[in-house]
């Protein structure tokens, strides 16, 4: 994404298909014929367990065995299941196929879709994309990549000490979900593997997490709202962002976001808030940042309404996000640039309600400084740099 040891039990296998205890019936992959070998395809066996549990009246567990089991592209239908109860417990190691062309052009590795009720507890997910990567820094003609675990229009949804590693692209992406325990790991040269992708959401949690890779620790897309995130340890990687937004005219905003007691670590952003220089219906209000701890970070606090990550083809408008209503609360530590606090906002949409709280950032022997442009707040406590 916390060790698989946080997973809440170990199964024993099971040695019929589904095994009945008081209310609750469990499905073992391995006897839907799924081989531990890391070698053989496995990915029939687990839909195969999928539907059984998802046709149980009853809740339903499905049990993974530890071992290595080989999965490529999966997608779990709910639409139709007769419970929403599902219960998936990994002791092993779910494994992506080496050739990253297999699964390199298909979205997600694996993902629900319109699911309610399911709960996902330990495992390891590795999507091998180290070769992926490779081919994107070499310049050649590659796929975009998948991202490792993903859901569709579901909700009631608990993932809990999962761990993910080396993702293609995007390690997760997930709508009304409660993510705890999760370490998310990859390269810090691994290209867009944002830890935690978050879109048309509303109603998630990120909790007591670890996520180190080489793009956002957390993303989160247009049309988000009543998020929590808390107790994450991010770095290396781009920090937390909202954002982009704004590419599109029409498009739905950001608000009601609380990031709470993270450490950033060596990551190249803190907390960042970023639009593209166009026109557009979104918007970003309700923000609180609170309780963070910056280590050695580029732009520990930053708004970027200019946003354009490549030299060339950056749009040339202004922006049309409006941001207001953002509080920084109880934020120090050190910067590792000299501009500690940036606040490059929209000629046309100043940003206001920005205000400042008990902000105390360094850098190295030299006073930081903070650069503000087209934003408008107020300041309280001990605030530095000014």
């Amino acid at each position: 994404m916390v060790s698989i040891v946080r997973f809440l039990a170990i199964l024993l296998p099971f040695t019929a298909f589904g095994t009945a205890s008081a209310s609750k019936i469990t499905y073992n992959v391995v006897n839907f014929g799924a081989k531990a070998d890391g070698i053989t395809d496995s990915t029939k066996s687990f839909l195969s367990a999928w539907s059984s549990a998802c046709a149980s009246t009853q809740p339903a567990t499905i049990y993974v065995p530890p071992g290595r089991y080989l999965l490529g592209s999966a997608q779990f239908w709910g639409q139709h299941c007769k419970n929403s109860a599902i219960t998936m417990r990994i002791a092993g190691t779910l494994v992506a196929p080496s050739d990253y062309s297999v699964i390199g052009n298909n979205g997600n590795w694996l993902a629900f879709e319109s699911v309610n009720g399911l709960s996902i507890y330990g495992g390891i997910l590795d999507g091998r994309g180290t070769g992926l990567w490779a081919c994107k820094a070499s310049g050649k003609s590659c796929p975009s990549g998948a991202t490792t675990l993903a859901f569709y229009n579901s909700r009631n949804i608990v993932v809990s000490g999962l761990t993910s590693l080396n993702s293609q692209m995007f390690h997760m992406g997930c709508t009304n979900a409660k993510l705890q325990g999760l370490k998310i790991l990859a390269s810090a040269s691994s290209p867009n593997t944002d830890g935690i992708h978050l879109q048309l959401s509303s109603g998630v949690s990120i909790l007591n997490s670890h996520i180190a890779t080489g793009d956002d620790c957390v993303s989160i897309g247009p049309g988000n709202s009543n998020l929590w995130i808390e107790n994450v340890a991010c770095g290396p990687g781009h920090g937390i962002s909202i954002g982009s937004l704004g590419w599109d005219m029409q498009e739905p905003g950001v608000q009601n976001v609380t990031v709470k007691s993270v450490t950033f670590k060596g990551t190249q952003n803190g907390v960042r808030i970023k639009t593209w220089a166009r026109a557009s219906s979104a918007y970003v209000k309700g923000i609180l940042f609170q309780h963070l701890v910056m280590v050695n970070v580029q732009n520990p606090v930053i708004i970027d309404q200019n946003y354009c990550p490549n030299s060339g083809n950056c749009p040339t408008q202004v922006s049309g996000v409006k941001i207001s209503d953002v509080t920084y609360q109880n934020i120090h530590g050190t910067s590792a640039t000299q501009v500690a606090v940036k606040f490059d906002c929209s000629k046309q949409y100043p940003c206001s309600g920005i205000r400042l709280e008990d902000v105390n950032l360094t850098y190295k022997t030299q006073p930081a400084v903070a650069s503000c442009l087209n934003a408008g707040g107020t300041t309280s406590g001990l605030v530095a740099p000014t």
